[in-house]
């Protein structure tokens, strides 16, 4: 998660160091009440690699609300609500100029 353009910058200038191409992209899920099933419905099966992960709390999202600052650079914005993965996918895929896949 960028939620800061300082986060952003830093990312920017890792791919700058590495001499790659960044794409910003920014996944989100405009019905609230979706977002909350969905995070309801998250679990830490296997966890990370260390096994430290844990799905975000509400209070956590809250927090990430709060401190979310508004793009000021280009980036494609997938708006996952109400929507088929495959279909978010496909979106993905043309919004960075690759080849579809078939329906």
């Amino acid at each position: 998660m960028n939620p800061v353009p300082e986060t952003r910058e830093a990312w920017a200038g890792v791919a700058r160091g590495a001499g790659a191409i960044l794409r910003d992209i920014e996944v989100v899920c405009s019905d609230p009440a979706e977002h909350r099933r969905r995070v309801g419905t998250r679990h830490a099966a296997g966890g990370d690699h260390c096994g430290r992960w844990a799905p975000p709390t509400p209070s956590d999202l809250e927090r990430y609300a709060r401190d979310y600052r508004p793009w000021t650079t280009p980036r494609l914005v997938i708006d996952t609500a109400g929507r088929a993965p495959d279909s978010d996918f496909r979106r993905l895929l043309a919004g960075l100029g690759l080849p579809t896949l078939p329906p």
